[in-house]
């Protein structure tokens, strides 16, 4: 049945019809109105550090690769041969000075520059080969070591893109005088969910904790939340969930990574790490943000930061109903070897394909996609008005600030969704 894209959303956003999730047209215009116009994160400095090094990404369904060149610069390319389509390269990341199809052997340099098509020598008329390199991703930019790209030409500047949800992600970056590294390959395993569902969980939804994980959450960390917690929406799309803890919160209750259970149990070289990290906290952070106690992030579209877990996770969309999740374990740059192999273990120790409440997560997401696909149902969309216009500035904190019940995150994403929608509709 045609539809409108006003239709989906209402201009409040607290009612989202079920096709926002399950109609293969709505997912049409999301690649060309959303992925085809945002940034979209690819990778981190750290995993491509030399010349040569490369890793596997993705823009929406579009295999990319990511490289150091020699020049040191960063370079993102299709993976796909510019003679008959093939990705050429066909391995997750690794070092290498250039890439070859498997069907023709024409060859790649790292920058996606075409340096050789075999077949050429038996022709007369030689191709330009200037002009049959790999397509490349027209806009590349980083912030903290986050790579980002995007397919639209004329996009803002990628920290104007960010805006004030900077301010909150640099509540963890900046308090380790040398970043953060993203440790190895990332997890990745494949839902039946369609790819809003663990971005909206990201951006704000703290909420179903004591319900949906009542078995593992204990009552008082969900007190703690109800206390000290706040949802915030530096911009539209994005989110930053966090408890903001008094000024006399003891060290092991607000310092970073003394809530996974990998750390606690890590022993007094890990305890003592975690304090030294947290004593300078106010120094390098500021006092307000170094109270801060993170929960949930999420940058417009599909990037998704877990503060506690250490883990920063891509919503890769693979169809309406199908989303390949990707996540990393990300440490402190500077760390002994010894902690970092402590602290890899927060990323899978809850989290993770094999993580018990990502396992509790994931089958919710499937099951809201099967709410969203059911028949005779449509007159009943989904409500999103809790906290509806309690929302408004903080005399400290960039955004709109509430509580962590109000779902104005929500909100705010899928009205800039049907804005996103709406300028393609007609195209």
């Amino acid at each position: 049945m045609p539809f409108r894209v006003r239709d989906l959303v209402n201009d409040e956003a607290t009612l989202i019809s079920r096709r926002a999730w399950s109609d293969p047209a709505v997912y049409e215009l999301e690649k060309r109105g959303i992925f085809g116009r945002a940034w979209l994160f690819l990778a981190h400095e750290s995993q491509i550090r030399n010349p040569g090094d490369y890793v596997q990404a993705y823009m929406c369904e579009t295999p990319i690769i990511v490289a150091r060149g020699a020049d040191l610069g960063i370079h993102a390319s299709v993976n796909s041969c510019t003679h008959r389509g093939l990705p050429v390269c066909r391995t997750d990341h690794g070092n290498t000075n250039g890439f070859v199809c498997p069907y023709h052997a024409w060859s790649y340099d790292v920058t996606g520059r075409l340096r050789g098509i075999p077949q050429e020598r038996q022709v007369k008329k030689r191709p330009d080969k200037r002009k049959l390199g790999l397509k490349k991703v027209p806009r590349v930019e980083t912030w903290n070591g986050m790579i980002f790209g995007s397919f639209a030409e004329g996009i803002e500047p990628l920290e104007d893109y960010l805006g004030d949800m900077r301010f909150y992600l640099g509540a963890f970056f900046d308090r380790f005088p040398e970043g953060v590294e993203f440790v190895g390959a990332p997890q990745r395993w494949v839902i039946d969910a369609n790819w809003k569902l663990p971005m909206e969980n990201q951006l704000g939804d703290v909420n179903h904790g004591p319900f949906l994980h009542a078995s593992i959450v204990p009552p008082e960390a969900n007190q703690e939340i109800v206390d000290h917690g706040f949802s915030v929406v530096p911009g539209a799309g994005h989110g930053a969930t966090f408890r903001l803890m008094p000024e006399d919160t003891p060290i092991e209750q607000v310092a970073w990574g003394f809530e996974a259970m990998p750390s606690l149990l890590g022993g007094p070289e890990v305890h003592e790490y975690l304090r030294e990290i947290h004593a300078r906290a106010a120094e390098r952070v500021g006092p307000l943000r170094s109270r801060i106690k993170g929960l949930t992030f999420g940058v417009y579209p599909n990037l998704s930061f877990l503060w506690s877990n250490t883990a920063f996770k891509v919503s890769h969309p693979r169809g309406p109903g199908k989303v390949e999740y990707w996540s990393w374990s990300v440490v402190p740059a500077d760390a002994p070897e010894s902690i970092k192999k402590v602290l890899r273990g927060n990323h899978t120790s809850f989290f993770g394909p094999g993580g018990i409440l990502e396992q509790e997560d994931s089958e919710a997401w499937m099951q809201q996609f099967r709410g969203a696909n059911i028949d005779f149902a449509d007159d009943r969309p989904f409500f999103y008005g809790l906290g509806e216009g309690e929302e408004g500035p903080h005399p400290d904190m960039p955004g709109l600030v509430s509580s962590t019940a109000n779902e104005f995150y929500a909100r705010q994403f899928f009205q800039r969704w049907r804005a996103a929608l709406e300028a393609v509709e007609e195209a």
